[in-house]
Order: C-alpha cells, then sequence, then structure tokens
C-alpha cells in the first residue's frame, strides 16, 4: 500500500518517538534484569561487569557522562533500587572506590550546596563548621556573597578571622588594639586577617560587589555567634547609650531594633575621602590585608603553589594556607601535614584524594568546586586532577607556618639500602629504577606524571 505525504511524517514521527525511549536491551535494562552487558558496553566501560583495572585509575565520571555502579574487576553487582545520578557522578569513588580502600573513616566531604543559605537584605551567608561536616574540628568557614554597596556590619569575634577573596572587590575597615584605624580595598585572590577581638567591617565595592570566603579558627565557630555593634545597642539601656556618647537619649530613639547583620548601605567614595580625620585619629600600624595571587608562584611540574603564612603575612599568626594549581592529570603528590588538619576548598576542577589513616584504613573521596574536604594532622595523601581542566583549591591550616612532608623527598634523602630492602626486597632492577628516579630529592608538591604513567593509564584496564 503506497503512503500518502501526511501518513509518512506520521510514520517518521513515530519512529523518532521510539528511537527516543529505552531500549530493551539498554544497559540499565540488561543490569536491571541481572543481566550481563555485552557488545561495546562490557569492552569500554569502566562500571561494567567485564572491565578490569588492576591499578584503580581515575574515573572523570562527571567529563564522559558515566554512571557508576559498584562494579570493580568482576566483583560486585548491579543497583536495582533508587539511583541518584547526579551524586553518584559526583562521588564516583564512593559508588566504586579503589580496591586499596579499607576500613572505617569518617567522612571527609562537604559541599556548601548543603549548607543552609541565610538569606539577606543584598547578600548570604552560609557555613560548613563541626556541625556540618563532624571531621571539620580546628577550622570553620563562611562562604558570604554582599553585592555592589552592601555592608556586613560592624562587628567582631573572639575566634580569628581568615578570609579569601573569590571574586569581585571588597572593602575591610578596621581598628588596631592600639585604636589605629585601617582601611583597605581589596580583589579576587587577596587576603584578609583578623585577630580575635579585633573590630571590622566588610562592603562590596564595583557593579557586582564581591563573594569571598571565611575562615575561622575554631571548627565550633558559629555565625550566629558574632558580636555585633547594633545588636550590642540593641540590647544596653538607652540611658547608658546616651552617657557613654554624652548626648540626650532622644538621640538614639531610632536605633535598629536589634542587629542588622548583611543590610544595603551608600556606595563609598576613596579611601583618602573616607578615612577618619578627627583630631585624636591615627593610622594603623599592622597589616591586615595580603596580596597572595600577587606572590610569584613555585613553579613545578605540574602546576603552581603560592604559600601565605606568617613568614610573609605576619600578623596572620593562628592561619596558613596555600593556593595550588593543579593541570589536567597531575599530583599533588603524596605528603602529609604534621602540625594541623587540612582544611580545603576547591574552587576550580574536579579532584580525587586517597586518605590513609594508618592500621590499614584508607578511602577516598571526590571533590568538585564548592567542596571542603577535610585531612587530619598527619594522614598521608594526595590530590590528583581526574578532569579536563585545571584544579584550583586552597590549603588552609590552624597553624602560624605551613608545613608538609614529601613522600617523595624522604625516599631520596634516605640510604638506598634501605629504602630497596623496604620496597623491592630480591627484585634488583625495578630497585634499581625506583633510586634513580627518586635519588636527585626534589621536592615536588604538584607533579606531572609523563608518558610512562599516561601510557600505563591506558594499558591498565583489561577488556
Amino acid at each position: 500500500m503506497k503512503l500518502n505525504a501526511g501518513q509518512l511524517l506520521l510514520a517518521g514521527a513515530i519512529s523518532e518517538l521510539c528511537a527516543a525511549l529505552p531500549h530493551q536491551d539498554s544497559p540499565q535494562q540488561r543490569l536491571a534484569k541481572g543481566l550481563e552487558l555485552t557488545g561495546r558496553f562490557a569492552k569500554s566501560d569502566p562500571y561494567a561487569p567485564g572491565y578490569r583495572d588492576p591499578y584503580d585509575h581515575a574515573v572523570d565520571a562527571i567529563g564522559k557522562k558515566l554512571d557508576p555502579l559498584p562494579w570493580r574487576n568482576g566483583h560486585g553487582a548491579s543497583v536495582l533500587g533508587p539511583y541518584n545520578r547526579d551524586r553518584s557522578r559526583q562521588s564516583p569513588d564512593m559508588i566504586r572506590p579503589p580496591s586499596t580502600d579499607h576500613g572505617n573513616i569518617p567522612n571527609m566531604r562537604w559541599s556548601y550546596t548543603d549548607s543552609h543559605v541565610r538569606i539577606e537584605e543584598g547578600g548570604w551567608t552560609r557555613q560548613t563548621t563541626v556541625r556540618e561536616l563532624g571531621t571539620s574540628i580546628e577550622l570553620a568557614g563562611v562562604n558570604m556573597r554582599l553585592d555592589k554597596g552592601v555592608i556586613r556590619e560592624l562587628h567582631w569575634h573572639k575566634e580569628a578571622e581568615w578570609a579569601y577573596v573569590l571574586a569581585g572587590e571588597v572593602r575591610v575597615t578596621a581598628l588596631d588594639y592600639d585604636g589605629g584605624n585601617f582601611i583597605d580595598d581589596l580583589k579576587q585572590g587577596d587576603l584578609w586577617y583578623f585577630p580575635s577581638g579585633v573590630p571590622h567591617s566588610l562592603q562590596g565595592l564595583g557593579e557586582n560587589g564581591t563573594e569571598f570566603l571565611l575562615i575561622f579558627d575554631d571548627g565550633s565557630f558559629s555565625e550566629e555567634s558574632t558580636f555585633i555593634l547594633t545588636d550590642w545597642l540593641a540590647h544596653t539601656p538607652k540611658s547608658v547609650v546616651a552617657k557613654n556618647f554624652q548626648l540626650a537619649p532622644e538621640v538614639f530613639a531610632h536605633l535598629p531594633a536589634g542587629e542588622k547583620y548583611i543590610f544595603q548601605g551608600s556606595n563609598p567614595g576613596s579611601i583618602e575621602e573616607e578615612r577618619p580625620n578627627g583630631k585624636y585619629v591615627k593610622k594603623s600600624t599592622y597589616q591586615f590585608t595580603h596580596k597572595m595571587l600577587d606572590q610569584a608562584p613555585k613553579q613545578t611540574s605540574g602546576g603552581l603553589v603560592r604559600i601565605t603564612d606568617s613568614t610573609n603575612f605576619p600578623i596572620s599568626k593562628t592561619v596558613a594556607a596555600a593556593h595550588v594549581i593543579i593541570e589536567p592529570g597531575a599530583l599533588r603528590e603524596m605528603h602529609w601535614h604534621p602540625t594541623a588538619d587540612e582544611w580545603s576548598f576547591f574552587i576550580k576542577g574536579r579532584a580525587r584524594v586517597t586518605i590513609f589513616a594508618a592500621e590499614g584504613n584508607a578511602r577516598t573521596f571526590d571533590y568538585l568546586p564548592g567542596d571542603v574536604g577535610i585531612v587530619p594532622k598527619n594522614m598521608g595523601h594526595f590530590v590528583e586532577n581526574i578532569g579536563d581542566e585545571p584544579i584550583e583549591m586552597l590549603e588552609v591550616f590552624r597553624a602560624d607556618k605551613f608545613r608538609d612532608f614529601s613522600l617523595f623527598q624522604w625516599m631520596g634523602e634516605t640510604p638506598q639500602r634501605l629504602v630497596v630492602d623496604h620496597l623491592f626486597p630480591g627484585d634488583k632492577e625495578n630497585g634499581d629504577k625506583f633510586w634513580q628516579t627518586v635519588k636527585d630529592a626534589k621536592k615536588d608538591e604538584v607533579k606531572q606524571p609523563g608518558d610512562i604513567a599516561g601510557k600505563e593509564g591506558q594499558e591498565g584496564a583489561e577488556l
């Protein structure tokens, strides 16, 4: 029977619709039925029963649009129950951990997406403390946004405050211990540090204001416990306020009834226009700010490292930090920190981190932009770039100085006989190869694996 034009169009539409529907023999349908994958799926999908990878290479589930499943070297099974695709892609090493993971290690990852947002006039704030992430014991973090002209009102904390500007511009003001005033304008990549009790304020500048990360030197910190100017005055008798400022009580009749916290302010002029000029006013002799990204970076084989601590930012006595760039395929080398927990914040890229906690315990976590990672002091770890763009991250510590130990350097500065006896007993050939690599003992914080590691990555999977 010959079809007319309308019938042909209808047949084509039905055919196209059928092609968009799940096939009965699709990988997901076959796994749901308990059947093995066949053809190209069994050969190329790292989350298939037939895939073999004895070296536990990283898989970029997001970049490759893969759905992680708990299959590893032929062991495991499909998922028949509820499946959160986005979460699974974000944490592929939770769904299919490396074979080297073992034992019980508490959670070391938190996403700011899961933090409650407090929304205010022209801004917002959200925090990651020991309440959100139980392993965040030494430090707490607050992510804050202030639009153009918006003010984080005059306040102080019992904890010291360290901050990194993520975007935009911000004006900071403070009063030091000697009664000197401090004002500075900061941009992306700049820092500030206010010791315990130092009163200060923040205001968004430019067309888009600012966003920044605040770090406090106590994991139990809460933004709700801040000492705020308007909150204090609202809970002080008006007669006392009047007596303190030597004015009639009526002057203070319209003081705010409570804290303002974050609110829209008027746009400021230049620092010189705004600077107080009273008879007893003086400038601070302290430097509360630092331009971290203006530091000359240490060039490594796989990225860049900038370290800011009390040696180049003297006032920062309780917080030290490193700004690290890790190129695609590169590795923040295997290392540990002897004096403080690492509180990491991931700004860009996709990372895999395995934490070694001794006693045979190790666990692997995956991190995305906006995630926080914890590594307790002395626990060995690395940061591997598993994506197609550079990782930009902050390593932050409750310490006056940044300190780490490099596994690579340690091996090179240990007698060759001792190293070979430990790692290559009865295997002189490979022991000599290893020694030739580490003997010069050059510390390389971000390591580019090079061609050999790349070839191993291609050959590591048995299809």
